[in-house]
C-alpha cells in the first residue's frame, strides 16, 4: 500500500489529511498519521487475506473495553464518516483491503524501555485489569483457533519438519511431549476472552506518567482461551536468556503486580511454567516456518526467536515437578504498594 494510496483513502472516508510513517509490522500495513492539528492516529490496511470476523471481534472487544474501563489504555475505534469501525477498500492491485483507524498510545515501546522491579509490576497490573475488564465478553468469533494460542500446540507439530537442526528438533520433539503431561491440568483451568498476545513490542510506556504503562496495542491475537495461557505470553516477554532459576526473576515481578489484582489458582499457577515453555515452542515453530515463507520479512520475524533454545534448554533439563514447582507459594493477593 503505497502511502499516496492510503492517503487518498483517509480523506475521502475519514477525512482526515497529514502525514504518514510506516511502522513494521508482520502481515498488514499499518501507519502513523499525524494531522496539521497534531493529532496522530494508527490506520491499518489488512493483509489481504484477512477474515471480517477477526476485524470484527477486535474492534467489539475495543469498544467493550472503552465501555467497561475508560481508564485502561487501550486503544479507541475510530470510526469513518459513515460510522463504520471498518471498510473494504479494493487496492490498486484489485486485491481486497480491510481499513481501520485507531486512536495513537503516546509512549516508548517497551522492549526499548530498561525496566525496575516496581515498572513489571504495575506491567502486570495492567494485564490483570485487562482480564477483568474482559470477563464478560463474548464474540461469535472468539473461540477461533489461532496458532499463537498454544492450548492448541499438539496441532503445531507438523511444523517439525521445518526445524533443519536435528538438535533443535529433538528438543521440541521433548518440549511437545512435555505438553502432552500437563494437558489435563489446563482443563481445569479457567478460560475466557484474553488478549493473548501481551508481549513488550505491544506495551508502551513512559515512566514520567505515575502509571507507567500509557498503551496496550495490537488485539489481534485476542481469543477464548486459559487465563493461564494469557498470563505465560506476558511471563515469557520477561524471561532471562535462559541457564539458571534466576531466569524467573524478572516474571517474579511481573506476577507479583498481576496478582495484587487479580489471582490465580493453585492449578493455573501450576502449569503457568509449562505454558512458558509452550510458547518457546510455538515461537520456534511458527517464526521459523513464516521466515520461509516470507524471507524478505525473517529479520523481523525472527528477531525474538534465537534466545528461546537456551530457554527451552532449561526447562527440559529439569523435571516437570521442578518446573510446576516455580511459582509455587505465589501469593494470591499482594499489595502493590509493597512493592
Amino acid at each position: 500500500m503505497a502511502v499516496e494510496e492510503a492517503l487518498g483513502i483517509l480523506n475521502v472516508h475519514f477525512g482526515a489529511a497529514g502525514t504518514l510513517d510506516r511502522l513494521a509490522t508482520e502481515k498488514d500495513d499499518t501507519f502513523r498519521l499525524a494531522t496539521p492539528a497534531g493529532e496522530r492516529f494508527i490506520v491499518k490496511f489488512s493483509n489481504p487475506d484477512e477474515d471480517p470476523n477477526e476485524l470484527a471481534l477486535q474492534s467489539d472487544l475495543l469498544d467493550h473495553l472503552a465501555r467497561h474501563d475508560g481508564g485502561l489504555p487501550t486503544p479507541r475505534v475510530v470510526r469513518d464518516r459513515d460510522g463504520v469501525t471498518f471498510f473494504t477498500h479494493i487496492d490498486r492491485h484489485g486485491q481486497p483491503r480491510l481499513v481501520r483507524m485507531l486512536t495513537y498510545l503516546e509512549g516508548t515501546p517497551l522492549d526499548r524501555v530498561d525496566m525496575t522491579a516496581a515498572d513489571r509490576a504495575l506491567v502486570g497490573a495492567v494485564l490483570a485489569k485487562l482480564r477483568l475488564a474482559m470477563a464478560d465478553f463474548s464474540h461469535p468469533h472468539d473461540e477461533r483457533e489461532i496458532a499463537w494460542d498454544v492450548q492448541h500446540l499438539p496441532k503445531l507439530a507438523h511444523l517439525l519438519g521445518g526445524i533443519r537442526d536435528p538438535e533443535q528438533r529433538r528438543m521440541l520433539e521433548r518440549g511437545l511431549q512435555r505438553f502432552h503431561e500437563i494437558e489435563g491440568l489446563l482443563k481445569q483451568c479457567r478460560r475466557q476472552v484474553l488478549h493473548n498476545d501481551f508481549s513488550r513490542s505491544n506495551i508502551v510506556a513512559d515512566r514520567a506518567n505515575a502509571n507507567f504503562v500509557t498503551g496496550v496495542i495490537d488485539f489481534g491475537d485476542a481469543v477464548r482461551t486459559y487465563i493461564a495461557v494469557d498470563v505465560s505470553t506476558a511471563l515469557l516477554n520477561q524471561l532471562d536468556a535462559g541457564g539458571d532459576d534466576t531466569m524467573f526473576d524478572a516474571c517474579r515481578d511481573l506476577l507479583t503486580g498481576y496478582l495484587s489484582v487479580a489471582g490465580l489458582t493453585s492449578t493455573e499457577l501450576e502449569v503457568l511454567p509449562h505454558l512458558v515453555m509452550a510458547r518457546v515452542i510455538a515461537r520456534a515453530l511458527i517464526t521459523t516456518w513464516r521466515a520461509e515463507q516470507f524471507p524478505d520479512n525473517a529479520r523481523y520475524i525472527m528477531r525474538n526467536t534465537h534466545r528461546g533454545w537456551k530457554q527451552l534448554h532449561y526447562f527440559l533439563e529439569r523435571s516437570r515437578d521442578h518446573i510446576s514447582e516455580t511459582f509455587a507459594g505465589a501469593p494470591e493477593k499482594v499489595r502493590l504498594e509493597s512493592i
